[in-house]
């Protein structure tokens, strides 16, 4: 995977900002590094309703914008249910708190510990 040129804990604090800036809720942030190789992190935030995901999402991609960080995709913008964000080292899910329920992201990659969910593990 190419490595963009901030540095990876660079973008998550610029990705935490911009989702405390707009009041996202239940952020967490996963590291991914040993599951995958398709990204490092996945950061998974919600929103109180459709308008309030939009929003989010489009706090990040302002964010990434002003800070010279390269989307690389969107996904879900129409219903805005639930929006991914492709960072390429970071990848971003915001969705309305049914929907991640249902889906239970943090399950499914299988984050067992603390540490885990709340950041960084050993890495690679």
């Amino acid at each position: 995977m190419m490595k963009s040129v901030k540095a990876l804990e660079e973008v998550e604090q610029i990705i935490q900002t911009a989702l405390e800036d707009i009041k996202a809720e239940d952020v967490v942030v996963l590291d991914v590094r040993r599951r995958t190789s398709i990204t490092d992190l996945m950061v998974i935030a919600s929103g109180r309703s459709r308008r309030h995901v939009r929003s989010i999402a489009d706090r990040i991609l302002e964010a990434a914008k002003c800070n010279a960080i390269h989307t690389l995709g969107i996904e879900g913008e129409e219903s805005a249910e639930w929006i991914l964000i492709d960072l390429g080292d970071v990848v971003v899910h915001v969705m309305q708190p049914a929907v991640r329920e249902f889906y239970r992201l943090e399950h499914i990659w299988g984050m067992e510990s603390e540490e885990e969910i709340a950041g960084y593990g050993e890495g690679p």
